[in-house]
């Protein structure tokens, strides 16, 4: 079977309503939009939240916070992924998409101190915390900034 050979089942699909052609249509005359008013105008409509004119929801309720549009967001990748590299590898963050441990630099690559790192490795990153230096360094590895 191909593409062009498929057919939707035998009484799946009905022809649409003719709207506006007539008394005996069941839709006729004001096509089912009813009698006056903003709705039944053509070309009209009313916007997503608009209440009547009455202040809408997302006017009255109250609100809290603010965005950062300063925000650092930082690919995080912790110290007991590391171990799934060979011993003497020189870990940067192209290895670390490369691999799969990160989809997108982002802002930069932080190393995190979480689990134990059991081989010597160099990683170069754009940033580290206290605990990720002290175990890399302490497997006898090398932590670089970038």
């Amino acid at each position: 079977m191909r593409l062009h050979e498929l057919r939707a089942p035998e009484g799946s699909t009905r022809k649409p309503k003719r709207k506006g052609r007539g008394i005996a249509s069941g839709l006729g005359k004001t096509a089912g939009r009813g009698t006056k008013g903003q709705k039944s105008r053509s070309g009209s409509g009313i916007r997503y939240g608009f209440e009547g004119g009455q202040m809408p929801l997302i006017r009255r309720i109250p609100k809290r916070g603010f965005t950062n549009i300063w925000k650092k967001e930082w690919a995080i990748v912790n110290i007991d992924d590391l171990n799934a590299f060979e011993d003497g590898t020189e870990i940067t963050p192209e290895l670390l998409i490369e691999s799969g441990m990160v989809k997108q630099v982002k802002d930069g690559i932080k190393i995190l101190g979480d689990g134990e790192l059991e081989k010597k490795v160099t990683v170069k990153a754009h940033k580290f915390s206290k605990t990720a230096i002290d175990k890399i360094e302490s497997a006898g590895g090398k932590a670089e900034v970038i």
